[in-house]
């Protein structure tokens, strides 16, 4: 039995109060709302960084604002001219807000969705094959430096995800009501950061995987954060309230999930940042202080100083352009680095992704990542820490598995991306809300990658994301072979795994008075 606890009415007050306080002085920035991962145009605007041709507001972290895309998409088009013809040129005047101090935003969209499987992540299907209606709302609204932002989705799929955490209400014979929030926030703006209060899709790390420490492979949670922003310091913090869990006793058990993320730019080539996850958990914890604040060490604060502890991750960031037409970014995460010969015997848990992407003649680009989990990575002794929400990975889904990668991004016509890709995965037996092994021989038994029989997974697919007009589009489809599949030796598996979301809107925007 789960049950989720309110958040805390003191932290709630907490929140606004400091949003409060953040506009209380003078403030320069315009407020701009936050560009949803699941935008139709993000992968258009991150082939164009993949080629160098855009800076990238936030290098390793998404999302970033609007006008952050926006000002790096006017770079880019003074450098090559000024002409605004093509991809840049489109995607700037899709994401420029109004220019006035306030303003607000109304978006309608109405369509499908279809999938072989519910699970968004086509390389571990779940759930069944289905075809549904779809449609959503969004209002953006911008008062001087305050960006308030709404967007209701009616999403049948969530109904059969296993990765949906929320209360599922079955209508029958009606293709509707899988009602969620990707996006509703308050956010406060200045020239320095901002101050954030609210739920959105975040992503840490290399792009074209899920980040180890934050990723978007679960549904957005209310958090409250903040973040300071210069060209050379990009420092971030949130804190949330997870789902609650119940113990052996049937008495609730508080769980609170604090990251904390600070880059620095140290030449055009060069950023690396440091950053650290952390779960804590207890039938009388709260909305723990220590934990959040952001320039600290948790996992030193956790060896030495703390005496109620808690679980964390602690990772780097590396982005380095060797040369102009090649960028390198690579993350390492380590929740416990040990020897077997240590008393507890356990193997370490780590997990690290490398990824490289570049152009690839006069308009496609190239990416190529490989990323590798260990067998014990996120899940720790007390299985309250461990590194997910109500079963879902905070970062990663899955563990003891490795992935490689690699895809072409074309452009077509300005407004579209195809893009063709190969991918092979191993994946292990190991999961992380399987229990930590209890014993030291249970420990020493374990490998450090791939438990029991593996699952290969060879994929070739094609995607295609981009929107023209009214219509919005992103699809994916694949052919998959699967060997040992259902990790049983000599089985073979071969599918098709697809998913599409269409959908055509209309939207109006103007003075706020």
């Amino acid at each position: 039995m789960h049950a989720r606890t309110r958040f805390p009415n003191r932290w709630a007050a907490a929140a606004i109060a400091a949003i409060v306080m953040a506009v209380a002085g003078p403030l320069a920035a315009q407020a701009s709302p936050y560009i949803p991962l699941d935008d139709p145009s993000l992968p258009l605007f991150e082939h164009l960084v993949a080629r160098g041709e855009v800076e990238d507001p936030t290098p390793m972290v998404r999302p970033f604002r609007r006008i952050d895309a926006v000002r790096a998409l006017r770079t880019a088009d003074s450098i090559a001219g000024g002409t605004g013809a093509g991809a840049v040129g489109e995607l700037r005047r899709r994401w420029t807000d109004r220019d006035e101090s306030r303003w607000w935003r109304g978006e309608v969209r109405a369509g499908g969705q279809a999938f072989t499987a519910a699970r968004r992540d086509p390389l571990h299907p779940g759930g069944p094959e289905d075809a549904a209606v779809y449609a959503e709302a969004r209002v953006d609204v911008a008062v001087g430096p305050i960006m308030l932002v709404s967007r209701l989705v009616d999403e049948p799929r969530i109904r059969q995800d296993p990765d949906w955490t929320g209360t599922v209400r079955e209508v029958p014979n009606v293709l509707c009501c899988g009602w969620r929030y990707p996006d509703a926030y308050i956010s406060a703006q200045a020239d320095w950061g901002s101050v954030f209060y609210g739920q959105v899709a975040r992503n840490w790390g290399p792009t074209g995987v899920p980040g180890i420490g934050v990723s978007d492979v679960g549904y957005p949670r209310p958090e409250i954060g903040f973040e300071v922003r210069t060209r050379d310091l990009h420092l971030l913090s949130t804190a949330a309230q997870l789902e609650d869990a119940a113990d052996s006793t049937g008495a609730l058990v508080h769980r609170y999930f604090f990251t904390h993320r600070i880059g620095v730019r140290l030449g055009r080539r060069l950023q690396v940042a440091g950053w650290e996850t952390t779960v804590i958990a207890g039938r009388d914890r709260e909305f723990d202080g220590r934990y959040r604040n952001p320039l600290t060490l948790g996992i030193l604060g956790n060896l030495y100083g703390f005496s109620d502890r808690g679980n964390i991750l602690v990772g780097l960031d590396v982005r380095w352009r060797p040369v102009d037409a090649v960028t390198v970014e690579a993350q390492l995460a380590l929740d416990d680095l040990a020897t077997r010969n240590s008393f507890e015997g356990h193997p370490s848990r780590y997990a690290f992704t490398l990824g490289a992407r570049g152009p690839l003649g006069g308009r496609a680009a190239w990416r190529a990542v490989y990323t590798q989990a260990s067998s014990l990575a996120f899940r720790t002794f007390n299985p309250f820490e461990n590194l997910s929400d109500a079963g879902v990975g905070l970062g990663r889904n899955f563990a003891d598995n490795d992935q490689a990668t690699l895809a072409v991004g074309v452009p077509l016509r300005g407004r579209w991306l195809v893009t063709p890709e190969l991918t092979l995965l191993r994946q292990g037996e190991g999961r992380i809300t399987a229990p930590y092994p209890g014993t030291r021989e249970d420990r020493l038994a374990t490998p450090a990658l791939f438990i029991g029989t593996v699952e290969r997974t060879w994929r070739a697919a094609v995607g295609i994301s981009g929107q023209e007009g009214p219509l919005a589009v992103r699809a994916d489809a694949g052919f998959h072979h699967v060997e040992n599949a259902g990790h049983l030796a000599g089985v073979t598996d071969d599918r098709f795994e697809a998913r599409i979301t269409a959908t055509i809107g209309i939207w109006r925007s103007g003075r706020l008075r």
